[in-house]
């Protein structure tokens, strides 16, 4: 077994003859024979092809023009040398591809995959000219013969790559493939590629490019890019340098090496394999310490197996830098096996495995054994690194460094760029910048909708161009005081092209550059809408939206102002307040659409008798404020309040309905009833409300009288809100009598409030109050929760299960959550719900009629009972008593207190009773304080009663003490 190589430099065809003769290569039947050619002299590689074909007939030839060669594990230039590799059992096989013969690089690869065998171990291919997309072709090869090694490249030249030139055994061809396959059972074939080139520098977008022609790289002329980055001298002789300054171009998620072939004439350049539009280019140079140490490592692995024979293809640019290691290296190729090759345009680099790819700046072997793999020991390669690459090497490394901090500083830059064009650019307010002249520079895009001019009609021309002549002086006060330092902000008109006028707030800042003011930048906001919008908030704020006049804010402003003139001219004015009497009838009963409609009237028909001097204003829903402030005296007041009180008299109509109005006005007088706006307007609140108390329709002045009672009731409130916390409230228990047993059947829970310092005060002091200031909700909702407990105390005390009675206000009994609020306190209790009756007066029940049914039908669920209070006294009793769902009815006091035989009050009360037996209803009678009025009673068979006859209100102790008393 054999894969044995022999040698030679050609120089004419007797040595060759005496050559093939000495080694007996005319007796093997497969010898392949490579020609690496120094020239590109056709008539001279034809002879010699000739010649091959007559002296070894039998041999496969395949070869190409070089850049250099390599005999014997030595560099040559500019010889031919033959290798005659003869092979025992392997066969040999060739093709030579011509690429105008064919439509595309694909069918070139579809041509070459169709040549390669299953039993192909090896490819050895030669590419000439660039017309053909090596690369697409060596991908449908491995895609189809992913077990096949390839190994070659493009041929060499010592001139320009496009003198190059591949041949076989039939023909030369300076644009297409010569390939070679070696098979066979017993050819072992490994391949080897050290490739180590790195990205230096920005990359460039190829902007205008076809095949393999690019005529723009960022927009420029490559030529000029290349003078810009490699100097003129090197710029101009880049063709015949081309390997020296590769480019890596990104294709499929790789960077791969493409190299310059040629320039044309109109600056642009022909490359080494095609690119698109968009594509990235970037200078490429040789990490040299990698590409040492790759070197090394493989050489050790390589020398263990003992090959045969080495095809060595390596890069001329690689060897032009760095050829004291590439001596070296092919030395040490040389003492493990005869090792010779070329120096190509671009080598086919293959790893196991993976596609193969046409690289650049690389060296690739291709090395063979015919049968058995023998391995024996290592051979350690060692190479001592001469001074000039170590030099190289560093710059290479200060190079990469500086690189790296440059692309830092690139990136910062470019995001600090990408930040300030995205605000610039996509700011929705217009922004500007101007020259120390105040010549417009930039403009963003938003400025050129606004504004409708382009971004080239605006710069260059003056800002001034573009503002009202009235502003221009003010404008270049702010643009100096800007170009000083000072930020500048304030609001202007400007208009569009097109005559369209939108109001900017506009801020003008410095634009600063190495310490100096350079310019100004401007960014303008529409403020049109807003400016509307603050229009609007004012009239909103100022203004009542109903009326349209005045409201409490102004109104108090405007008094101020009327204080201050008074107080300087010492004279007197008026402050009135104005409040329609029994309006809240009109808008319950017809709508607030109705009641607004006819406070407008109202509100017009007032301001016609006004005099001069006279300041009217809404204090919202139906209170009007006024301002006397020409006035002599307070007669002069009465009659001018008279005025307003007889035109609101006058009928109103809604609908083809006729309203008949009043109103209750309060007059206070400066400087008599107070010397500043708060004291007049409370004080004329206080006498407008004792106007409404005497029935209304009248005009009251204040006094101080008004002001204490006023002052008192405030005192109440104050100690009221806070009563409760501080646990001022307890509860009294009425019992309430069987007049049929005499029993005590349960008790009515009152409540009573004992102030630390105001002492007892009544209910009906504190009642309405707590009504009218929503706090009756909370000490409604104590009552419940407290009597339910006493009377589940008494229950398991054992004093029988005696039922409790609570109060319930309108105002508790309208809230949402009322049912629920029962529930929780028999609940809390522990008391059934049988044993607890709610006591409803009649307007509680008639204010919404549905929801009063409704909630006590919900109550009636529960268990618990339904009383109507001071029944008798509602205008309308008995045509909702059917209607409701009511357990007793509690007679009126008023009934009891004169209840005697020969009074009309009996009548009444029988007839209630009557009443109340007849819809299957308990009755109560309140208020019993003699004998007479209950033998009366239990004659007309009243269930129960109550009052000081038995007994008054009770604490919960005496209570108790009395119900065991009767007990026993």
């Amino acid at each position: 077994m054999m894969a044995k190589t022999y040698s030679c430099i050609y120089t004419n065809d007797d040595q060759l003859y005496s050559f093939i003769e000495d080694h007996e290569l005319t007796t093997y039947s497969n010898v392949l024979v490579q020609v690496f050619s120094g020239t590109t002299d056709k008539e001279k590689l034809k002879r010699l092809l000739t010649a091959l074909q007559i002296y070894i007939p039998l041999g496969i030839v395949t070869g190409c023009t070089a850049s250099g060669e390599i005999f014997e594990g030595k560099l040559s230039e500019n010889n031919i040398i033959l290798t005659f590799t003869v092979f025992k059992t392997s066969t040999i096989k060739s093709l030579y591809i011509e690429t105008d013969q064919f439509n595309n690089s694909i069918d070139i690869g579809r041509q070459l995959s169709a040549f390669t065998e299953a039993e192909t171990k090896a490819l050895i291919l030669f590419f000439a000219g660039y017309e053909m997309n090596a690369q697409t072709v060596l991908e449908l090869l491995h895609e189809n013969h992913p077990q096949v090694i390839a190994a070659g490249g493009y041929a060499g030249c010592m001139k320009t790559a496009e003198d190059s030139l591949v041949f076989n055994q039939d023909t030369i061809i300076s644009n297409g493939i010569t390939a070679v396959a070696l098979q066979g059972d017993q050819l072992n074939a490994e391949s080897y590629v050290n490739y180590q080139l790195e990205e230096i520098g920005r990359p460039f977008t190829v902007t205008k490019a076809h095949g393999t022609s690019i005529f723009e790289i960022d927009g420029k002329d490559p030529l000029l890019l290349m003078k810009q980055y490699l100097g003129e001298n090197n710029a101009s002789h880049i063709s015949q340098a081309s390997m020296e300054f590769p480019f890596l171009h990104e294709y499929k998620g790789e960077k791969l090496p493409v190299f310059i072939t040629s320039i044309q004439q109109d600056g642009s350049i022909k490359v080494s394999r095609p690119v698109n539009e968009g594509d990235q280019l970037s200078f490429a140079y040789t990490n040299i310490q990698n590409m040492i140490q790759h070197t090394s490592d493989w050489m050790d692995k390589l020398s263990q197996q003992s090959p045969q024979s080495i095809f060595v293809y390596n890069c001329i640019a690689k060897m032009n830098y760095s050829q004291d290691f590439t001596e070296k290296e092919l030395a040490m190729l040389q003492s493990i096996a005869p090792s010779n090759g070329v120096f190509l345009h671009g080598e086919v680099g293959y790893t196991h495995g993976r596609q193969p790819k046409m690289l650049g700046h690389s060296f690739s072997c291709l090395a063979l054994t015919e049968g058995p793999v023998k391995n024996k020991g290592n051979s350690s390669f060692t190479y001592e690194i001469p001074h000039y690459i170590k030099t190289i090497d560093s710059l290479t490394r200060l190079m990469r460094a500086s690189l790296k901090d440059i692309e830092k500083l690139n990136n910062s830059l470019s995001l600090s760029e990408q930040h300030f064009r995205s605000l610039f650019d996509h700011n929705t307010d217009i922004v500007y910048s101007t020259d120390l002249n105040g010549v417009f520079t930039s403009v963003n895009t938003t400025f050129e909708k606004i504004f409708n001019y382009s971004k080239d009609e605006v710069v260059g021309t003056s800002a001034l161009n573009y503002i009202n002549p009235a502003d221009e002086q003010r404008i270049r006060l702010h643009y100096a005081l800007a170009l000083k330092g000072q930020d500048q902000q304030y609001t202007i008109e400007l208009r569009s092209k097109y005559g369209e006028t939108n109001i900017y707030q506009i801020k003008n800042i410095p634009v600063i550059v190495n310490g100096e003011t350079v310019g100004v930048y401007g960014i303008g906001k529409n403020i049109t809408e807003l400016k509307k919008i603050e229009e609007k908030v004012t009239e909103l704020s100022y203004f009542d939206t109903l009326t349209g006049l005045p409201n409490r804010v102004r109104f108090i402003e405007q008094l101020e102002e009327f204080t201050r003139k008074a107080e300087k001219q010492n004279r007197m004015f008026a402050v009135l307040s104005v409040d329609i009497d029994r309006f809240k009838f009109i808008n319950d009963g017809f709508g607030h659409d109705a009641g607004d409609l006819i406070l407008k009237e109202l509100s017009e028909r007032i301001e016609k008798v006004l005099t001069a001097g006279t300041y009217l204003s809404s204090f919202g829903g139906d209170k009007f404020s006024l301002v006397f402030s020409r006035t002599k005296d307070m007669e002069d007041v009465m009659k001018k309040a008279k005025n307003i009180l007889q035109e609101i008299a006058k009928p109103a109509y809604y609908e083809g309905k006729e309203f008949f109005l009043t109103a209750s006005i309060g007059v206070s007088l400066y400087p008599n009833d107070g010397e500043d706006q708060n004291s007049l307007i409370k004080n004329a609140d206080i006498a407008m409300n004792r106007s409404k108390k005497h029935g209304g329709n009248r005009i009251t002045f204040f006094s101080m009288e008004m002001d204490r009672h006023a002052m008192a009731r405030l005192e109440l409130e104050s100690y009221l809100r806070k009563a409760l916390q501080k646990n001022e409230f307890h509860l009294c228990y009425q019992p309430l009598i069987n007049l049929e047993s005499g029993n005590v059947y349960g008790s009515e829970a009152l409540i009573r409030w004992n102030h630390p310092i105001l002492g007892v005060v009544s209910p009906a002091d504190f009642i309405p109050l707590a009504e009218e200031t929503g706090i009756i909700e909370e000490i409604g909702a104590w009552v419940l929760k407290t009597a339910c407990i006493q009377n589940k105390k008494w229950q398991r005390q054992g004093l029988g299960m005696l039922s409790i009675s609570v109060n319930v206000s309108a105002n508790q009994f309208q809230q949402p959550n009322f049912v629920e609020q029962v529930k929780q306190a028999l609940i809390n209790a522990d008391l059934e719900a049988k044993y607890l009756t709610l006591e409803l007066t009649e307007s509680t029940m008639l204010n919404d009629v549905d929801y009063s049914i409704q909630v006590m039908k919900s109550l009636q669920e529960l268990g618990v009972k339904v009383s109507i209070d001071d029944f008798g006294t509602g205008y309308s009793s008995l045509s909702y008593l059917r209607n409701l769902p009511i357990n007793t009815l509690k007679i009126d006091r008023s009934f009891i207190n004169n209840l005697k035989l020969d009074t009309s009050d009996i009548a009444i009360v029988k007839a209630i009773i009557t009443m109340g037996q007849g819809l299957d209803m308990q009755v109560v009678a309140e208020g019993v304080e003699t004998e007479e009025q209950i033998e009366l009673l239990k004659e007309m068979k009243c269930h129960y009663a109550q009052g000081f006859f038995y007994h008054k209100p009770l604490k919960s102790t005496d209570f108790e003490k009395d119900i065991k008393v009767a007990s026993n």
